[in-house]
């Protein structure tokens, strides 16, 4: 079991599904990663429903705001910063965009979202009573993010300014992967050029979710009502996975590690 106290800046902390129903995604993620979920009323804003596993955090499902209709479900990622508000103030002078705050989600934390150079959106998360994703990195829950970019330079630029995150190139014979670093060295995701997606696909993070069987959670995607946008393949070393849709457009992968 892998249980998350604490996560250094530039880490992935929570990932959050912005959905048009949340009925349906719950009706969709609840079977498939075996979540239960916490309702929680936040008023005008909605409500807000929270996947746990065992009674642990491991995502967020969240409404679409005002002037969002129309826009296809997504995944989107919150990295951890040490002072939310010093960590915003630098992202229009390293090229990207202040969309919203810094601002507090009550007592759990502060937060700001923003879109880097390339426009890829991705939210900063200062923890104050929740850290976000409690349990990770088993079955059902998140286990790796990528940053997908038009421009890998301009990318790392930012967030080597912004967060102070590192970098390594990994030759993978057809392509080099980029793997980020937080400030204190970890591994925590990946870069990947744009043009290894299906045409249209924009910047963005993404969200890959560990599974047992990477064929069997394939199959229950499109059993629930989900597409199958690339079919299951190995990466060596790294293990299996595929890149599946919920109902809803939003794109996501299910992955395992290699057998040993």
């Amino acid at each position: 079991m892998a249980r998350f106290e604490h996560y250094d800046q530039g880490t992935p902390s929570w990932v959050e599904l912005v959905t048009p129903d949340q009925a349906v995604a719950q009706q969709f993620y609840g079977p498939l990663f075996g979540w239960s979920f916490n309702d929680f009323d936040m008023g005008d804003a909605g409500h807000y429903l929270i996947g746990t596993v065992e009674g642990d955090d491991v995502a967020g499902l969240a409404g679409q705001m005002p002037g969002m209709e129309g826009h296809p479900a997504f995944w989107g990622v919150y990295l951890a910063v040490d002072d939310v508000d010093a960590t915003t103030a630098k992202v229009e002078a390293a090229g990207g965009k202040v969309e919203a705050g810094p601002f507090d989600v009550n007592d759990n934390g502060r937060m700001s979202a923003l879109v880097d150079p390339t426009g890829a959106r991705v939210n900063l998360w200062q923890a104050n009573q929740t850290i976000g994703t409690v349990r990770a990195n088993e079955p059902g829950t998140p286990t790796w993010n990528e940053c997908v970019t038009a421009d890998v330079d301009a990318s790392l630029r930012f967030y080597t300014d912004v967060l102070g995150m590192g970098s390594e190139p990994m030759d993978m014979g057809e392509m080099t992967y980029t793997v980020l670093s937080n400030v204190e060295g970890k591994q925590i995701g990946g870069m990947v050029p744009l043009s290894m997606l299906p045409d249209g696909t924009p910047p963005h993070w993404n969200v890959y979710f560990n599974v047992e069987d990477v064929d069997a959670s394939t199959t229950r995607v499109e059993e629930l009502g989900g597409t199958v946008v690339a079919p299951a393949f190995e990466v060596a070393t790294v293990g299996r996975m595929s890149m599946v849709s919920d109902p809803q457009g939003a794109m996501f992968w299910v992955m395992s590690a290699p057998e040993a």
